[in-house]
This record gives structure tokens, C-alpha cells and sequence, in this order.
């Protein structure tokens, strides 16, 4: 059999991508990129090497430091555990200049791995309600869909509209990790249940930064003890990895930085996306304290609920991590706005289902930059109007709907409605020799 590689669609999903690529390329030339964060990571690295604080040095290098004398907010620094700054001591082995190239391409490459991952979740949820095994989810291309994926979201257009997303693009022009990480997280918990070792790379992304942790949390809560336990015994081989090589940093880490939520910049600007910042400006006070406690622990309760509640009654894996990502991300109390890449498998699951225009006003969303219209930051960002509060807080706010809205349609699912768990297909001696009970394997 013969496949035809060069059709005139590809070409042109090719030639969009292209476009994309060259406006992107346009962009960063006419304006300053300085990948700052590149330059944070290479100072953890070489703190590790030569022995020094990570956590008491001006990682930024702008004079707002813990230690620093200059102006800023203070304790700006390292906010990761000691095994990140572990990890990052392999870009001390490049110079400034090529470590922004890696971090730009590598970047780009991750955006299309991330695309890629998402289409194989939803991909995966698509042929369990139509029947099709789990494992056959990605090697076919004909799986009955509301809206057709292929020609919704082939990767190289996917990719292309992704990187204007507000959150993809900020992570490309500061250098960030926070797209390795969602993939990191998503690889893991997208394989089956049966697969070897899962969990592991979810506890490692929990060690590198502690947001994924809830995931640890969500495993357990939907009867996947044994993947749960994984991922708890790696972020703790992580944290002992840590004291082992830098025992004073994480003592210092785990006993005082962990509670300071500034040493990346003021919690109440509008780069921060979780409750704590949307409360934070809401109520015109640099720390909302019990107030933000108290609403933490009740969307975080509420979020792993809704979650459970897709998994277990509905049976949407794929509605049941993209609802705990959104639940971990408005609980931490720092979330920048670069740390929401969840929103690009959240647009391949709403693309995938049919609902367009969700999808369009959640694209908006994430695609609009509106924070950037108002007071970004400082004392002015506490002293918003109400009216202006939706534009400075979109993606909090956006999430919070998208939770209400699920738990409102999962509440009301019949049980058993919907998909599945992905489960391992039963053997064909252990099916109906006559019949399959359900829709037909083939589409129709």
C-alpha cells in the first residue's frame, strides 16, 4: 500500500506554519527578546557548581535580590526546589548567547510535541466512545468524531495558531520550562493505566516545580494507587536528591523559601493568574490571607471532585487531567501567565468534541492579552476599579467557569455516560463471538 506524503493540504497547513514561523521570527527582531529566565536557570546552575546559595544571590542580576542593595521587590530569586537547580547546571556549559537558541528552538520543538500529546489524548477518549480499543486510538485516522479532527487540528496548523497563545508565546520570549513540563506531565498520565513505571515522570515534574503535585493527588483520588504511589516515591527521591547534594538550600527551601510567594515579583500583578492574584487586586491588598485559604482550599476540593467525577461517572480521562491542571493552577499562590499552557490541550479537547464556540471565546481568552491593557503591576494594579478587575484577571476567572460549567454537566451525566476509562482492550477470546456490544469497531 501507497500513501501519498505531498497533497495540497499539507502543503498548505506547511505554508501556514511557515507564516507563522516568519511573523514570530518578525516580531522578536523588531522588539527585545532577553529570554531572562534563561539567564535565572544558568545562575542556579552555577550556584550549584560553586558551592554558593542559589536561594540568597540576584539570579535576575537587576539588583533585587534577597541580598541585593539595589531597588525592586524584595526576595526576587530562585523559587524552585534544590533539585531544579540541580538540573540546570548542564547550561553552565553554554555560553549566554547559544543557551537562548536552545532554549528558542527547543521551545518551538516542545510546542509540537505538546500539540502532538494532546491530540493523542483526545484521540485515545474519541475511540473509546466509538469503540475503538485504547491502543489503536493513535494508529488510526478514522475515528468518529463530532468535528472531524484531522481537519480541525492537523499538527502543523495547531502549531501555528499555538503560538500566539499569549502563554506559549511568553514562555518562548522568557526562556521558560513551563512547556517541557506540561508535556512532561501530560506523556505520563495519557498512557494506560497498565503502563510501566507511570507516574514517574509526574513526580519528577513535581520536584522541579511543586504545581504538578495535585496530579499526585488526582491519581489516588481516581483508584490509581499503585501509579499515585509512583509518583509520590519519585518526588520524594527528588527531595532527597536534593539534600543529599545541596543539604543548606534545601533546608533553607523547604523551611522558609517554600512559604515566601514574591521571590519571583509581587503576587498581586497581573502576570499572576491564580486566586491568590485575582483576590489579591480584588480586594485591594497585597496579601488576601484567610480569605484566599479559605477559597484555595475550597476550589482545590472542588476542582479534584469534578475531576474524580469526570473520570469515574462520565469517564473522561482527558476532562479529568485538564480539570485538575486547572484546579492546580488557581490554588498555587503564584501562577504566571506563562504557566497556563494548559490551554493548548484544553482547546484540542474542546475543538475535538464540537463545541466551537467555547473553544473560539476560550481561544479569545488565552490569544487576547487583555492584562496588558491596564496597570500592569506595582501599586496601581491594587487600585483597579471593578470594571476593569475581568480584564486583569482572564484566565483565572476563565477557569473558574470552565470548572463551574463541568461540575455543573457531570453532576447531571447519568452514570455511565460518556467515555470509558482507557483502559487495556479485553482479548478477543473474551469478547462475543457474534456481536460487540456498542457501537461498530468500524466508523461508519
Amino acid at each position: 500500500m501507497t500513501y501519498r506524503t505531498v497533497t495540497s493540504r499539507s502543503l498548505i497547513a506547511v505554508g501556514v506554519l511557515v507564516l507563522s514561523l516568519a511573523a514570530f521570527a518578525a516580531v522578536c527582531v523588531t522588539r527585545p527578546v532577553p529570554l531572562a529566565d534563561t539567564r535565572v536557570y544558568r545562575a542556579e546552575g552555577a550556584a550549584v557548581l560553586g558551592g554558593t546559595d542559589p536561594y540568597g544571590t540576584d539570579l535576575y542580576g537587576t539588583g533585587t535580590g534577597p541580598d541585593a542593595s539595589g531597588p525592586g521587590t524584595p526576595g526576587t530569586g530562585l523559587a524552585y526546589p534544590p533539585f531544579a537547580a540541580i538540573l540546570f547546571v548542564p547550561t553552565t556549559w553554554l555560553s549566554a548567547d547559544a543557551l537562548k537558541v536552545v532554549f528558542v528552538l527547543g521551545n518551538l520543538a516542545l510546542l509540537a510535541l505538546l500539540v502532538r500529546l494532546s491530540l493523542r489524548l483526545v484521540a485515545r477518549s474519541a475511540a473509546a466512545r466509538s469503540g475503538v480499543p485504547p491502543s489503536a486510538a493513535t494508529a488510526t485516522a478514522t475515528v468518529p468524531l463530532p468535528v472531524p479532527l484531522p481537519a480541525v487540528m492537523t499538527l502543523a496548523p495547531a502549531v501555528a495558531l499555538g503560538l500566539w497563545l499569549e502563554p506559549v508565546a511568553r514562555t518562548i520570549l522568557l526562556g521558560e520550562i513551563t512547556l517541557a513540563l506540561a508535556c512532561l506531565v501530560l506523556w505520563d498520565l495519557a498512557r494506560p493505566d497498565h503502563a510501566l513505571g507511570k507516574g514517574f515522570a509526574l513526580g519528577i515534574a513535581a520536584g522541579i516545580t511543586l504545581t504538578p503535585a495535585l496530579f499526585i493527588v488526582y491519581l489516588l483520588l481516581t483508584s490509581r494507587v499503585r501509579q499515585g504511589l509512583t509518583a509520590l516515591a519519585a518526588f520524594t527521591g527528588t527531595v532527597l536528591l536534593g539534600m543529599l547534594v545541596l543539604p543548606y538550600a534545601s533546608d533553607e527551601f523547604w523551611t522558609r523559601r517554600i512559604f515566601e510567594t514574591d521571590r519571583t515579583g509581587a503576587a498581586w500583578a497581573a502576570g499572576n493568574q491564580s486566586l491568590h492574584g485575582l483576590l489579591a487586586r480584588l480586594l485591594h491588598t497585597p496579601e488576601p490571607g484567610a480569605v484566599w485559604a479559605a477559597l484555595a482550599l475550597l476550589t482545590a476540593a472542588a476542582g479534584l471532585w469534578t475531576a474524580r467525577r469526570a473520570v469515574v461517572r462520565s469517564g473522561s480521562e482527558t476532562w479529568g487531567i485538564l480539570l485538575t491542571a486547572l484546579t492546580a493552577l488557581l490554588v498555587t499562590p503564584v501562577s504566571w501567565s506563562h504557566e497556563w499552557v494548559w490551554c493548548v490541550p484544553l482547546l484540542a479537547a474542546l475543538l475535538a468534541e464540537g463545541r466551537l464556540r467555547t473553544a473560539a471565546v476560550a481561544g479569545a481568552v488565552w490569544t487576547a492579552r487583555s492584562f496588558w491593557a491596564v496597570p500592569y503591576e506595582g501599586e496601581p494594579a491594587l487600585r483597579l476599579p471593578w470594571w476593569q478587575q475581568p480584564l486583569i484577571a482572564p484566565y483565572a476567572l476563565c477557569a473558574l467557569a470552565l470548572l463551574a460549567h463541568a461540575a455543573w454537566h457531570h453532576t447531571r451525566a447519568p452514570a455511565g455516560d460518556g467515555t470509558p476509562l482507557p483502559r487495556r482492550a479485553p482479548a478477543a477470546k473474551d469478547r462475543p463471538p457474534s456481536s460487540t456490544p456498542g457501537r461498530p469497531l468500524t466508523p461508519r
